[in-house]
């Protein structure tokens, strides 16, 4: 990862604060992304890497994205599309449409937009590695998670179709697909639906934002030549028997 170029979106915390440590310590030049200026700052300070204040269901905030990383950096090797949100997890018909609406945009919409951008810049340079940031929901179903399951199996879609594109180009396209992890995620779960538990023995074994940077890791350093179409990683203290 020596010198490699890096933006991961959601950065300021979770998932995304872990994968941005994990690719900084192996030596990338990483950029992260957040909606919240005052704890994006905190964080890139923390970690010591740069920062671009954005919405990622807003094509402009993207522009300026990527406006601002290739006149500091001259290219993007890796966008990791990590942002995404729970927004309201509870059974459909007591969802908003305002809701409905936030939830697609900011874990499908938003992830396209970047991909988007990032396509086109990597395609010209002959390179490049785009990790979409999917769910164990677009492969199983539970109560209340409808929105965001379908947000996500579109995402896992989408990064199949966006790889045939890129391919030929040199360009690879990976789904990562995580479940229970040690993060502030669920937090806006209600009590009808299945979430990780708060029992601090149990957290203890969920995936750690590090563990999941470490599997980015993994993926941005498998041989250029080979891809990694899907990689699910499941805590084994979370038992899936769903339908």
């Amino acid at each position: 990862m020596k010198n490699q170029v890096v933006i991961v979106t959601g950065g300021s915390k979770g998932y995304g604060a872990g994968i941005a440590a994990v690719l900084k310590g192996q030596g990338a030049k990483v950029w992260i992304t957040g909606r919240d200026e005052v704890a994006l700052v905190a964080a890139a300070q923390r970690l010591g890497v740069g920062s671009v204040v954005a919405d990622v269901a807003s094509g402009s905030d993207w522009d300026r994205v990527f406006e601002t990383v290739l006149a500091a950096e001259g290219r993007v090797d890796v966008l990791v599309n990590n942002a995404g949100a729970a927004i309201s997890i509870k059974p459909l018909a007591g969802q908003s449409d305002e809701d409905i609406a936030r939830s697609i945009a900011v874990n499908l919409t938003g992830s396209l937009l970047g991909c988007k951008r990032a396509a086109a810049v990597m395609k010209g340079q002959g390179s490049g590695t785009i990790i979409n940031v999917s769910s164990v929901c677009q492969k199983y179903a539970w109560p209340g998670w409808s929105v965001y399951s379908a947000a996500k199996a579109g995402l896992a879609q989408a990064s199949k179709s966006l790889y045939c594109e890129l391919r030929e180009s040199g360009v690879r396209v990976t789904t990562l697909i995580p479940s229970w992890g040690a993060t502030e995620f669920t937090s806006t779960t209600d009590d009808l639906v299945e979430a990780p538990s708060n029992d601090p023995a149990v957290r203890a074994q969920c995936t750690k934002p590090e563990e999941l940077g470490e599997v980015v890791a993994h993926i941005c350093n498998t041989p250029p030549h080979l891809e990694v179409l899907e990689y699910t990683v499941v805590p084994m203290v979370q038992e899936i028997m769903p339908l």
